[in-house]
């Protein structure tokens, strides 16, 4: 019960935290909807979350991540080509020879 809680709860608080931001967004974004929430938003000393994130006032964690790349090995092995003289008789029907040039003397 508990690691089936932990796993949905961590879903649900992901998703609150999108939820939160996107808020923000629409409420930087809309002065009226920023209204609702308060008053005094349109005066000029106001500051809360939303004129933070209007303004860019907002510090976020940066992480370097490292990207692992699987190592794969490849063994090629060379290829090597040996021609053999063979007569071209054994590859003739049986009966059948090669042509012979006319010997002129």
């Amino acid at each position: 019960m508990k690691r089936h809680f932990k796993a949905h709860g961590q879903a649900v608080i992901a998703s609150l935290l999108a939820g939160v931001v996107l808020l923000l967004d629409a409420m930087a974004a809309s002065p009226s909807l920023h209204e609702l929430i308060h008053k005094d938003a349109d005066k000029a000393g106001h500051e809360c979350a939303v004129t933070m994130f209007a303004h860019g006032q907002v510090d976020s964690a940066s992480v370097d991540v490292p990207v692992v790349v699987p190592q794969t090995f490849v063994e090629t092995a060379p290829t090597v080509t040996i021609s053999v003289f063979s007569p071209a008789i054994e590859n003739l029907p049986a009966g059948r020879a090669p042509p012979v040039l006319p010997v002129v003397s």
